[in-house]
């Protein structure tokens, strides 16, 4: 079975989601997805309107690469599982190493990606993304130059 690529803009839908901390008011994520690789931009607005854009880039074949989260620096991997991705994520924060491992799938109908932590620092959190109907990313791409 081939696996499901995720390409596309994708908006979370914050009442189907179970999320830990502070709730969003709006979080719109842009993945390209090409043969082994995804790179994918995060903007995440909060309960006030602070805007965050965050930037990833990594392989699905389980070699590690190096991400950043705000000033700290750790490691991303990602493999398959039948057609779920899980994406694990190791980063160091305070004296603690910070882990991450993020089980990602897709709708039968490719309307519904579903990120869910069931086993990680964030366990039980379940982020569901709709497709949105505009594919354009104008805004998080002119951030993500930024």
């Amino acid at each position: 079975m081939e696996p499901p690529n995720f390409s596309g803009v994708w908006e979370l839908n914050v009442e189907k989601s179970r999320l830990k901390g502070a709730v969003p008011r709006r979080i719109t994520v842009r993945i390209d997805h090409d043969a082994n690789t995804i790179r994918q931009i995060v903007l995440v607005v909060s309960a006030s309107g602070q805007e965050q854009t965050h930037s990833f880039t990594f392989s699905t074949t389980g070699v590690a690469a190096p991400v950043t989260f705000g000033n700290n620096v750790g490691e991303t991997s990602a493999r398959w599982k039948e057609s779920t991705l899980i994406v694990e994520s190791r980063v160091p924060v305070g004296g603690r190493e910070l882990h991450f491992r993020d089980h990602w799938s897709l709708s039968s109908d490719g309307g519904v990606l579903t990120m869910a932590h069931p086993d990680d620092d964030l366990a039980g959190q379940v982020s569901v993304l709709e497709r949105s109907l505009s594919e354009s990313c104008e805004p998080l791409s002119r951030e993500a130059n930024h």
